[in-house]
């Protein structure tokens, strides 16, 4: 096989017929060498043969010692890659720096689990979580016709499944516009107004949600607006291209627009940052321990040097089936 081939991390996944964050989790443990070539990694063919006949030998170490009879549909090779006695993996989808803190103290806070982090938007969060490929999903989606966040959302998607939503923070969103607002743009209804640039978020991200439901409130249409079509993956990346005078106007988080800079923010909404957390038998313990640290001193004091975040709900249970 060629040194020059490489594969995607999808690529990856179908060889080895296991999930894309089963083989992000090889990567961050440094057991598949990986590169990034633009927004995507990649490995060397190479590289991906070295683990295979890596992981082929460890098993084949194993099996006396262990003498085991696998399930069927067990794979062993993609198994060992966790490890049979090691930690297990704990994936929390979301792109909010809070997720981070989040891991880091479950990271040393619960034994026996290890956080992984999906940087994906709220929408396929929860798919991901009714796929079976996520333990716990963030979601700040608006529901323009009650105004309310999360829930509608959660219910329809999680159906007949036991779950936990519980609070992470509460935060502005709103309009990003060149410093000076040289557009004077206000509301959710300037938006409407003819020749603007948008910059938007990715289909199935909260932003992007918010951004149609108050489009359809307002009654516009989203052909209507030059640059709809035009995504960028994070918030931002939606803030960069406004401070660079690629678009007028981009919806996001205040945050996004502290970090950027020559850009300024119009918040127009408070939006409630909500987790998912399914309630398994095996999960139990891990759950406890997650609300016992969104609950802590020491969490919230982490929190609270994040500017722009209203933690008056943290750690709050808000709905259980």
């Amino acid at each position: 096989m060629s040194d020059e081939i490489s594969y995607t991390t999808e690529e990856i996944a179908t060889i080895l017929k296991v999930s894309k964050l089963t083989v992000y989790d090889l990567i961050k443990k440094g057991e598949l060498p990986s590169y990034r070539v633009g927004k995507q990694m990649r490995v060397d063919a190479s590289d991906l043969e070295a683990y295979k006949l890596k992981s082929k030998q460890s098993v084949k170490h194993a099996e006396p010692a262990f003498n085991q009879t696998f399930p069927a549909g067990f794979n062993a090779t993609a198994s060992s890659s966790f490890g049979i006695s090691g930690s297990r993996p704990i994936v929390i989808t979301g792109q909010d720096v809070s997720l981070d803190l989040l891991a880091k103290h479950m990271e040393k806070q619960i034994p026996g689990i290890r956080p992984l982090r999906s940087y994906v938007g709220s929408l396929d969060s929860l798919i991901s979580m009714y796929k079976g490929e996520s333990d716990i999903v963030s979601t700040h989606l608006l529901d323009g016709d009650t105004g309310e966040y999360n829930l509608p959302y959660i219910r329809k998607l999680l159906v007949g499944s036991p779950y936990i939503v519980v609070n992470l923070l509460k935060r502005q969103a709103g309009l990003y516009v060149e410093r000076g607002n040289p557009h004077q743009l206000k509301s959710w209804a300037d938006l409407g107004r003819p020749g603007l640039r948008l910059v938007n978020r990715e289909k199935g991200s909260g932003a992007r949600i918010l951004l149609d439901e108050q489009l359809r409130l307002h009654g516009i249409q989203p052909a209507a607006i030059q640059g709809y079509d035009q995504e960028e993956n994070n918030h931002i990346g939606v803030a960069g291209k406004v401070a660079a005078g690629a678009a007028d106007v981009g919806v996001g988080i205040e945050k996004a627009a502290a970090i950027v800079g020559q850009v300024d923010f119009i918040p127009l909404i408070q939006e409630q940052y909500d987790l998912v957390l399914l309630k398994k038998p095996e999960n139990k313990e891990w759950i406890s321990a997650v609300l016992t640290i969104l609950n802590s001193a020491s969490f919230r004091n982490e929190l609270s040097s994040v500017s722009g975040y209203d933690l008056s709900l943290t750690g709050q249970i808000l709905y259980e089936t």
